[in-house]
């Protein structure tokens, strides 16, 4: 979700995980495979919040 000034709130790889219900690990993997963008930012990685949305969407399956 886009904040009002324009910018995308950025997420740590922790928040990442929590939200996907994974092991931070997995988030890890995701961004090496380069499922999901990243950018770094000293030893850390971040991840828009936009693009941990659209990997979810494009993720999702219907049960039934």
């Amino acid at each position: 979700m886009a904040k009002s000034d324009g910018r995308e709130r950025l997420m740590t790889v922790a928040e990442v995980a929590a939200l996907m219900r994974v092991s931070t690990m997995t988030v890890y993997r995701l961004i090496k495979a380069r499922d999901l963008p990243a950018v770094r930012i000293g030893k850390s990685y971040r991840l828009r919040e936009g693009d941990v949305d659209q990997y979810l969407a494009s993720r999702y399956t219907q049960a039934g």
